[in-house]
């Protein structure tokens, strides 16, 4: 196989696998540090993940969350970016075998994240709508706005429901936001779209495993959360798992049933480790463990970050949350130990600042557990959602971004309205179109 073309330097070179929040943090941290610098993704754009449910919902267009890899380091000299797919590191030779070539490191930093955990169910893989990609988000507005499209041709009850219902699956973040962003939808932008049909039909399941939604954040926001999804309709199942779906009934552990179409899976995510990484670094869940200088067990020159490394601690015996802040701090704090490897000074040991956890659900409602200089702070309703808006806007990167981001918002708050209702490209087809609609004539 071929070498990837990376011009050779007198400096060592860094290879960052993975441009999510902690690859491209460690990235921007490293350009006035002597290396080189080389960063590897499957994908030519970084997504803001965050936001990827109000690209679901029809809330925000694709381009408001992704930004290119190019753009973000134009003016970084040390930074080369491959559009690549890493298929092997060969340690022993300090090698990353990739779809372009070969490319030798001096250093290795793996942040290829997680990818949505199924739990070992073939089935469910196939038929439930993921959130970690902006395509999952594309597939999931199509499916929604397809389903309202082909319920204007269905007279059996039953049939409409399969439509016009949603079963969310995790009652995290990313579950909770998304059951207040389809509420929303079925009050105030449904109705007018689409006439015919009556939305009080229009059933949201909430599903989640424990006893509580929001696992991580204070009982308050949780109790507080559960209070508003409930005001909003959401019919919230606490202690339920899904035993099984096949693409229309959803089964349940206590054996009750929920007929849908459409099954959203936000229950967990799992490492994504790459081949040649020895078995024995993989911790449960396949993530790589690391030390407090986010350095692979049993390796003296690779290193792992974000969602995909467990720093296995006192204050985090399972490793840190796989949300963004850990990962940026860690990139940050990798890029100071690198300059310190190669200058031969002392390695910093990572301690994660906690700046606390926030949800949305829906207009004017939200949670916010956050930590201000030591102290907590905690609040819901409006101000906790002024502050989250706050936050997340000026978390996406690029200036473009941010202003259609915040465009986007007035907009829905002033005019009850989400303009990209489009469909566009892929849309989940459980059966085929011919089982659903009733040819009659009009």
């Amino acid at each position: 196989m071929v070498h990837a073309k990376i011009p050779e330097t007198e400096y060592p070179r860094v290879v960052i696998i993975g441009g999510g929040f902690a690859g491209l943090e460690l990235a921007k941290s490293l350009e006035n540090a002597p290396v080189q610098v080389v960063l590897i993704d499957k994908k030519n754009f970084h997504t803001f993940q965050p936001l990827l449910y109000q690209v679901g919902t029809a809330g925000l267009e694709t381009d408001s969350i992704i930004y290119p890899f190019r753009k973000v380091f134009e003016e970084q000299k040390n930074l080369y970016f491959r559009l690549a797919e890493v298929q092997q590191i060969k340690t022993e030779t300090q090698i990353v075998e990739t779809t372009i070539g070969l490319l030798h490191y001096n250093y290795l930093v793996i942040a290829t994240g997680a990818k949505t955990n199924y739990y070992g169910d073939e089935q469910l893989e196939k038929v439930a709508i993921p959130l970690k990609s902006i395509e999952d988000a594309i597939e999931l507005r199509n499916t929604v706005l397809s389903n309202f499209e082909k319920a204007l041709q269905i007279d059996d009850d039953e049939q409409l429901n399969s439509l016009m219902d949603y079963v969310i699956v995790g009652g995290g973040p990313t579950g909770v936001e998304l059951a207040g962003a389809l509420s929303e939808l079925r009050s105030h932008i449904f109705p007018k779209d689409y006439k015919e049909l009556d939305f009080k039909q229009m059933d949201i399941h909430l599903i989640q495993s424990g006893d509580h939604l929001l696992k991580g954040m204070s009982e308050e926001a949780s109790k507080k959360a559960l209070d508003y999804l409930q005001k909003f309709g959401v019919q919230v199942w606490l202690d339920r798992k899904v035993k099984s779906y096949d693409g229309y009934t959803v089964t349940l552990d206590n054996g009750e049933k929920l007929i849908s179409r459409t099954l959203i899976w936000a229950a967990g995510v799992i490492g994504s480790p790459i081949e040649g990484i020895r078995k024995e670094s993989i911790l449960r869940g396949n993530r790589l463990q690391v030390d407090t200088h986010n350095k692979v067990a049993g390796y003296n020159n690779i290193f792992a970050i974000g969602d995909i490394a467990a720093m296995i601690t006192d204050t985090y015996p399972q490793g840190h949350p796989m949300m963004a802040q850990p990962a940026i701090q860690q990139g940050k704090q990798l890029a100071k130990n690198l300059v310190n490897l190669i200058q031969n000074k002392p390695l910093q040991s990572f301690e994660y600042d906690d700046k606390g956890s926030m949800a949305t659900i829906g207009r004017n409602h939200a949670v916010a557990d956050l930590k201000i200089f030591s102290s907590e702070f905690r609040t819901q309703g409006f101000i906790a959602w002024i502050i989250w808006m706050f936050i997340h806007l000026i978390s996406v990167i690029g200036f473009r971004n941010r202003f259609l981001v915040l465009v986007n918002w007035v907009w829905s708050y002033l005019s009850y309205d989400k303009s990209n209702r489009l469909i566009v490209g892929k849309q989940l087809e459980n059966l085929p179109v011919e089982a659903v609609i009733q040819k009659t004539e009009v």
